[in-house]
Formats: C-alpha cells, sequence, structure tokens
C-alpha cells in the first residue's frame, strides 16, 4: 500500500496548493478511518491541525483519539491538536429545541455530527486549512453510512476510493497505533458504543463482496441474500446523499 499512501499525499500537496490555502483539519474520532486520513494529511508537511471533539463520549472513544493525536503530535512537527469539549454546546442546543428531539436518537446522533463538522469549519477558515473528510468508499458510495452535512460535510475526501479493508491495510502500512488497528469499527455517535456493523446488520467485508457482486442470485446462500438485501436497501434510501442536490429546472419560456 506504499504507492497508494504516496499517490494519495501527493494529490493532497496538489489540491491543498491549487486551493491557495495552508493545509487540513481533520476530526479525530479514534477510529480507522480519521486515523489513516490524518496521517496522510500529516504526511504532505503542510500544517494540520487535529480536533479531538467529544460529546457525551465513551472514555474507550474518547482514549483512542487522545493516543493517536499525540502518536501523531510526537511523529509530525507539522501537526498540532486540540481538545474541544462540546458536551455542554450541545445540551444547549437540545434544550433550545421546541420539542425534546431525545425521543427520537437519530437525530441526536446526527446532531452531534452536524455540530462536529461545524466545529471544523470554524476553525479551518480560522486558520486557512481544508477540512479533509474520512469517509471511506463503501460508506461514501456503497450504503450512505454518513451523516448529511455531517461527516459528509467536508472540502475533500482522502479515502473515499478505499475500501474499508483497504483502509485496514494503509493503516498498517502507515503504523496506525495498534488499538486503533484493533477496535471493530463504530461511528461514536450512540451512547451506548453500538458497533457499525450492529446499526447496519452485515460486516464491512460482507459489504464489499456486495457492492461488487454481479452474479446470480439463485446461486447465493441465505447469508449472502441477506446481506445483498441489507446493501440494496441501504444503497436506495441513501441517495439523497450520495447524488448532488436536486435542482427544480425552470424552462425559459415561464421566466419570460
Amino acid at each position: 500500500m506504499e504507492k497508494v499512501s504516496k499517490h494519495i499525499v501527493d494529490w493532497l500537496n496538489s489540491y491543498c496548493e491549487g486551493s491557495g490555502l495552508n493545509g487540513f483539519v481533520v476530526g479525530v474520532s479514534g477510529g480507522i478511518d480519521s486515523a489513516v486520513t490524518s496521517i496522510l494529511c500529516a504526511e504532505t508537511d503542510k500544517k494540520v491541525v487535529l480536533l479531538n471533539m467529544p460529546i457525551r463520549q465513551r472514555s474507550a472513544e474518547f482514549l483512542l483519539a487522545k493516543k493517536h493525536i499525540e502518536d501523531l503530535t510526537d511523529r509530525y512537527p507539522n501537526v498540532e491538536s486540540h481538545e474541544l469539549e462540546l458536551t455542554e454546546v450541545f445540551e444547549s442546543f437540545e434544550k433550545s429545541m421546541p420539542f425534546p428531539i431525545d425521543s427520537n436518537q437519530l437525530s441526536l446522533a446526527n446532531s452531534r455530527a452536524r455540530l462536529r463538522m461545524m466545529t471544523l469549519y470554524a476553525v479551518g477558515q480560522a486558520h486557512g486549512l481544508l477540512v479533509a473528510g474520512t469517509g471511506n468508499k463503501i460508506e461514501d458510495f456503497g450504503i450512505g453510512f454518513y451523516t448529511k452535512y455531517g461527516d459528509g460535510g467536508v472540502d475533500l475526501s482522502p479515502i473515499a476510493d478505499l475500501t474499508k479493508t483497504e483502509v485496514f491495510a494503509l493503516a498498517a502500512n502507515l503504523n496506525v497505533i495498534e488499538e486503533i488497528q484493533q477496535a471493530a469499527p463504530t461511528d461514536g455517535l450512540w451512547g451506548d458504543g453500538r458497533k457499525d456493523e450492529d446499526q447496519i446488520g452485515a460486516s464491512y467485508a460482507e459489504l464489499e463482496w456486495a457492492m461488487s457482486f454481479s452474479g446470480e442470485m439463485n446461486d447465493l446462500t441465505k447469508r449472502q441474500i441477506e446481506v445483498i438485501n441489507i446493501y440494496n436497501r441501504l444503497h436506495k434510501i441513501n441517495q439523497h446523499k450520495m447524488l448532488p442536490i436536486p435542482v427544480c429546472k425552470i424552462p425559459d419560456n415561464l421566466k419570460k
């Protein structure tokens, strides 16, 4: 994966220089995707700001993010970090709602992701930095497993053409700390610590297979059919995230 790493770093450098900005800001969650993305950004030698943004965060996730940030600030002189405790801000937002949004846990989870996105852009704009996305190919283009205008709100996506399996391989090549490489993937948006596989109903390896499947359904096992159905359902219902925003085109004759 060394050639892949170099290609992405070169791409990041080229894009950043073309934008006229100074570097990158990355939200670090303690997961494999943000770990890989942040190292790739650090490899550019551009200014990199890492943000740890806990919101009612479980200690395990918070500590993994903290350990990764400490590892990167030790390894790269161009990296700085900030810990921004957003729980109080989030709770203030909750209280300002005209009705209790905690009745819909998905609304709460997505609101947490959107608050983090707003924070990343505030820091990024203040320092002239691009917001680097951390989504992989399965999440971004397969099943739409991200928050619209949350972790999906980014300036560029360095690893969005890599499957989760490829991200793990790249993580080993980049010497991501072992605890993160061994941790089960989670989006960190739920108080009960549920894993990605718990939410989706299939593993990333299964979803990668489903994304590339082009054979006959009659030849599949019961589990394979179940995975195909999970993938197809999520791919369909999350098209609103993956396609450009619909624009109502007005015929010229109506504008006269």
